[in-house]
């Protein structure tokens, strides 16, 4: 499988990742036997960056990962996050941590979950803004001198928080949504980290499984799905966001391609510094969107997207409001 750099430190992964937070929970009920096979498969089909966080289960993501990569850690670039705090009495609730001794707690504690010795990229996941980034960066930074962590990275970071968070230590990758219907990053963030020498990690490249075409009506989404909180899948949203994907769909089809395929195709297309990690709990979809890696899009293929999925035309923002708050802007 084709690699790609992350950062200029030395970090290198597959061109496609593996995202697996709906492995254990926000998307529905997922059999822990597939999910294991899935990450299994994954690993045989040369994609080496597998991506989870602290906070998705909570807690049991990383156990489940930790247990899917055993015997096969030097074949994984291993990626989680801390940062996110869960309240167990409301499943709902968020907050923010970056102080210092938090960022080292809960490196230590993914450790023993994920049974490695070491993560090989730290993100942190939401950006504290009661606490200076400089600050939590020179923890992760000591997290590194103590052999605990091998590369740095940010998740959702505005731009001068980034360039903070970078001249304190080198940052390999930042991580934030991007997709055809989510191209907000192509504004500053694209432009920066191309600058500053720092790789690209594409989350929900196919829009939460809204741009493989998937979901056709709102109860597709299971009663206990996330993304019914997801403004982009409720009301005149879901049915305008629906119209065009169906446009993708043609395009996709005159390709002799899926929606998906065609939507991962256009994210690899962009520059090489950029990685998407799509997410999936079945290896009939992982092989799927594997084979993303062979479509060849032309510049007509490109402009023909580009028309009917320009910057902006998605229908609703990406997260609730509340959660939002929580994206460092």
């Amino acid at each position: 499988m084709e690699q790609r750099p992350l950062g200029k430190q030395g970090l290198v992964v597959s061109a496609l990742g593996l995202g697996c937070m709906g492995m254990s929970e926000f998307y529905g009920k997922a059999d822990e036997e597939e999910c294991i096979a899935t990450i299994h498969q994954a690993l045989d089909l040369g994609i080496t960056l597998i991506d989870t966080a602290d906070i998705y289960g909570p807690f049991t993501n990383e156990e489940l990962v930790g247990k899917a990569i055993r015997g096969n850690r030097n074949r994984v670039v291993l990626a989680t996050k801390f940062g996110v705090v869960r309240n167990p009495a409301d499943p709902n609730a968020r907050g923010i941590n970056g102080r210092p001794e938090y960022v080292k707690q809960c490196c230590d504690a993914s450790l023993k979950r994920l049974r490695v010795d070491h993560i090989d990229l730290y993100y942190q996941h939401r950006v504290d803004p009661t606490v200076p980034i400089q600050d939590t960066v020179g923890a992760m930074a000591d997290l590194v001198t103590d052999g605990k962590v091998r590369y740095l990275g940010l998740s959702e970071a505005a731009p001068e928080t980034i360039k903070r968070a970078h001249r304190t230590h080198q940052i390999s990758a930042v991580q934030t949504e991007y997709s055809l219907w989510s191209r907000d990053p192509e504004d500053m963030i694209l432009p920066l980290v191309k600058k500053l020498g720092i790789g690209f990690v594409a989350y929900s490249p196919l829009g939460r499984g809204f741009l493989t075409g998937r979901f056709q009506k709102f109860d597709d989404l299971a009663p206990d799905d996330y993304r019914r909180n997801s403004p982009r899948f409720q009301g005149d949203n879901f049915q305008k966001n629906l119209r065009l994907v169906k446009r993708v769909q043609e395009i996709a089809k005159g390709k002799g391609v899926t929606a998906g395929q065609l939507a991962l195709a256009w994210v690899l297309a962009q520059e090489r510094y950029i990685v998407p990690i799509p997410g999936t709990t079945h290896r009939t979809h992982l092989s799927e969107n594997a084979a993303a890696l062979r479509v060849q899009l032309t510049r007509s293929d490109l402009d023909a997207l580009d028309e009917v999925m320009p910057k902006g035309a998605a229908s609703g923002t990406r997260y609730p409001a509340e959660m939002m708050q929580h994206v460092n802007r």
